[in-house]
């Protein structure tokens, strides 16, 4: 039996460098599924005896004296148990064949093939190996070369089954094929490990299809059965390709041949599993209770895989009744079980859930791994809660977990969201003591966390620190400092960081772009904009479209800038972007905003040339804008051109109209206007019943409001906290005190809260009416319940105490004054001057105020 001899020029088996000539393609009975990609080339050692004797000559003279002392089977032995060890280097176990090919003791192929499985499945360590497989494979190249003579057993079809696992492991299966061939030239007897280890190559090679004819049609032709590890293999292949479904099919076939064969709790557990991976929940359910009908009891990994699939839906009712479902048939939750239970209470915020399912897992003895405590922190972070977070993280080392970067990044980006500055440097410092490289998305969390506030100074420290560390910023990094700097109007710092960006190789995106676009549009900078756009245009990047357009005009209109928004709507146009209704929307509201409604009109107009067609909204704006600015009749007028032109009146398009009207004192036509909404069929809501009540209060029609209301009262129309402060102030408006009363007292019985309005309305009328003491009873009750009272009310209370003489109570009131957030008003300021001036009426009684205004002592 001859020798495989793999040719090449250099000893690492994987090197693409060293690869020659393509393969001639190994035939199997005709078949064309062995078609190695690589360029390795194989070929037969002569197989007649004068050319072994000859071989053997030419060996046995270049062969030095062996070492007493060495034992191939020995060495072997050691060397096994050294790679098991994680203990053997690549130069080791050269320098053992090295050692080997001196020798004239032939190793025993059992020695050789331990040796080279134990390198298939050996760890990588940075000290030791890093990769075992290419590793095997680059030592079995040195065996087959005709220099290594007769110290080395004649490989096996085990040992070739090795190689074409290692293959496998080193993401090569074309080269396992390649193997295979070379079984098949030689003649080897194959077993039922080699031919699962072919199914595996043709899996690992996306050869699904080949896989699955080799399992159905071919292995009998080979000398082997198909048993469950065969079917395993072609089934998960068919499952990570999202074909769950053939994968389903041959399950029946499995079941068919019986014995060893049938479908075990693997096979279900894998088609299950991919079935969900697919998002065909109904089917991996369905597979799931057949299972359980034929008596395959699943295991911790169905469980897992059903867990993990409903938690991923959020689905975790469900998930918590197949956990106890699980623990029930007596299969016990591992790591992975409460990992999937636990991130997905996180992921839903279900926080409470999630650190209980945590307490369960470590009351079952289970240690919590970093992937637990990342997801937890993750999920703390985003709802604001970085200290129980940071709770976490220090717990960690103490389960022995080590905080990885991810542990770093999601309690840095924790703190950036909180404003923590002091917490996310502290902790970013920790790292390099802890053994943790900062890498680019660190310092991109530190830069954009400064940049969001505005503090752009800091941010850049963190950006030349970066790369002082020698870390490179990437595009995302590029994209914050720029937006930044294009938000803020810093359109030379923008640009010089772009230019810089560009100038390293990297290229700019979609985002930088828009991001510095929108901000020369902005800021005044058309030209520069329109250069960039172009710019974008010739690089084959997407333009920034109508939609990023629509912003930066809406922007600048409810800025008040419309002439700036009517530039960039020409800029929209320069370039070949097509402006839709939004567009003229938003330029027709600036137009309104600004009072320029004949500009506003006139939009329309260029509207209906240019073929886009005007909406509600496009009316409704206009109608609103005509309203504001007193021109109701034009209001009204463009309301009934609406209507003739086909455009129905919404809700908001009634309540603009109504609003307008009741502005205009225009009672009757409001109440005209509403009774054809109604006529109309259009839809009543509390909104537009506030306008109606808050309308006719304002126009002294208060009985009428009252009456309106009672009657919604009836129909059980759901008020707002508005709607009742207006109908409060009315009731008192009409000496209807007690009634005013009452309504106030049942507030909190209608699930609403009183705001500081509710407050307002109750304390000014009750110092009208002269209840010093009842008002002041109310002000201490809106503090009680956490109402903050602002500048506009507190003023007026003061200036009300003081017009009736109570200048110890109104000291009360001014002590609150604080200059801050509460300031004295103009007019507060002057009746203070007038009452205690030396003329003023008052200016006895300027002891009772509080000692920071004795300044109008001096006053006269």
């Amino acid at each position: 039996m001859s020798r495989i001899r793999l040719c090449r020029r250099s000893s690492c088996f994987l090197c693409p460098s060293s690869f020659t000539s393509p393969i001639q393609r190994p035939c199997f009975r005709r078949s064309s599924y062995i078609q190695p990609k690589s360029g390795l080339r194989l070929r037969h050692c002569s197989t007649t005896p004068m050319s072994r004797v000859r071989l053997h000559r030419r060996l046995l003279s270049s062969t030095s004296p062996p070492t007493p002392s060495w034992s191939p089977r020995d060495a072997f032995a050691a060397a096994t148990e050294r790679v098991r060890a994680g203990t053997l280097s690549r130069d080791d176990a050269h320098h053992m064949f090295d050692e080997l090919f001196r020798q004239a003791t032939p190793v025993p192929g059992r020695s050789l093939n331990g040796f080279l499985a134990a390198l298939a499945r050996a760890t990588s360590s940075s000290a030791c190996i890093t990769d075992g497989p290419a590793l095997a494979l680059a030592l079995f190249n040195r065996v087959c070369r005709e220099e290594a003579g007769t110290q080395v057993a004649v490989p096996t079809f085990c040992t070739y089954s090795i190689l074409m696992d290692c293959c496998c492991r080193a993401r090569r299966p074309d080269l396992g094929l390649a193997l295979f061939g070379c079984i098949l030239r030689t003649g080897l007897k194959m077993d039922q490990i080699t031919a699962n280890t072919l199914l595996k190559c043709l899996c690992y090679a996306n050869r699904t299809e080949e896989a699955v004819n080799v399992l159905l049609h071919r292995m009998s032709e080979l000398g082997c059965v198909p048993n469950a590890v065969s079917y395993s293999i072609v089934l998960k292949a068919l499952c990570d390709n999202s074909m769950s479904q053939r994968a389903l099919d041959l399950l029946p076939m499995m079941a068919k041949q019986g014995g060893a064969c049938s479908p075990d709790v693997v096979a279900y557990s894998t088609v299950i599993h991919g079935f969900f991976n697919e998002g065909e929940t109904g089917k991996a359910c369905s597979l799931f209770h057949e299972m359980t009908r034929q008596g395959v009891k699943p295991s911790v990994v169905t469980y897992n895989s059903i867990i993990d699939a409903l938690c991923k839906a959020r689905a975790m009712d469900k998930a918590e009744l197949v956990l106890r479902q699980m623990t029930t048939n007596g299969a016990q939750p591992d790591t992975v079980t409460y990992n999937c239970m636990i991130h997905g209470y996180a992921t839903l915020g279900r926080l409470k859930e999630a650190a209980k399912m945590f307490r369960k897992m470590k009351s079952r003895g289970l240690i919590p791994d970093i992937v637990t405590c990342n997801s937890l922190m993750a999920s703390l972070c985003k709802h604001g809660r970085s200290k129980e977070a940071a709770e976490i993280f220090d717990s960690m080392t103490a389960k022995g977990h080590k905080p990885d970067i991810i542990s770093y990044c999601t309690l840095l980006h924790g703190y950036a969201s909180e404003g923590c500055f002091a917490d996310m440097i502290g902790l970013f410092n920790s790292m390099k003591s802890n053994g943790i490289a900062a890498n680019c998305h660190v310092f991109t969390i530190l830069i954009h966390a400064y940049a969001k506030r505005g503090m752009v100074d800091d941010a850049m420290l963190i950006f030349t620190e970066m790369q002082q560390q020698g870390v490179s910023p990437d595009v995302v990094t590029y994209s914050t400092v720029i937006s930044t700097f294009s938000r803020m109007g810093r359109l030379t710092d923008a640009m010089e960081k772009f230019n810089q960006m560009v100038a390293r190789g990297i290229q700019p995106n979609t985002a930088i772009y828009s991001s510095i676009i929108q901000g020369f549009c902005m800021h005044g900078g058309l030209v520069k904009a329109k250069e960039l756009v172009s710019e974008m245009i010739n690089k084959g990047i997407p333009r920034p479209d109508i939609v990023f357009f629509n912003s930066v005009i809406n922007s600048l209109c409810k800025d008040g800038r419309v002439m700036d928004a009517h530039d960039i709507f020409d800029l929209v146009t320069d370039i070949g972007e097509r402006p839709d209704v939004i567009t003229f929307n938003s330029l027709i509201d600036g137009y309104c905003l600004v009072g320029k409604m004949d500009k506003a009109f006139k939009i329309l107009d260029a509207m209906e040339v240019v073929g886009v067609e005007p909406n509600i909204v496009t009316y409704s704006t206009l109608v609103d804008g005509y309203c504001k600015n007193r021109r109701i009749d034009d209001g009204l007028t463009l309301f009934r051109e609406m209507q003739r032109k086909g455009v129905k009146p919404n809700t908001i398009t009634y309540g603009i109209m109504l609003a307008g009207l009741f502005r205009a004192g225009r009672t009757v036509a409001a109440r005209k206007k509403f009774h054809e909404m109604i006529e109309s069929g259009t839809t009543v809501t509390v909104f537009t019943y506030g306008i109606i009540l808050g309308g006719l209060c304002r126009n002294n029609c208060a009985d009428e409001a009252i009456i309106l209301f009672q009657k919604l009262g009836t129909m059980n129309v759901k008020f707002s906290i508005t709607i009742l402060n207006t109908m409060i102030n009315a009731m008192y408006k009409v000496q209807r005190k007690e009634e005013a009363k009452e309504l106030f007292a049942t507030i909190s019985a209608s699930g609403l809260l009183p705001n500081e309005s509710t407050y307002g309305v109750m304390i000014i009328n009750l110092l009208k009416d002269g209840a010093v003491e009842d008002a002041n009873n109310m002000f201490s009750s809106m503090e009680k319940s956490g109402i903050v009272p602002g500048s506009r009310l507190l003023n007026r209370i003061i200036r009300m105490l003081l017009e009736k003489g109570e200048i110890a109570k109104a000291g009360n009131y001014l002590s609150k004054v604080d200059g801050k957030r509460i300031l004295l008003e103009a007019s507060t300021t002057s009746l203070m001057l007038s009452l205690f001036s030396r003329k003023g009426k008052y200016h006895e009684d300027m002891k009772l105020l509080p000692a920071k205004y004795n300044f109008f002592d001096g006053c006269s």
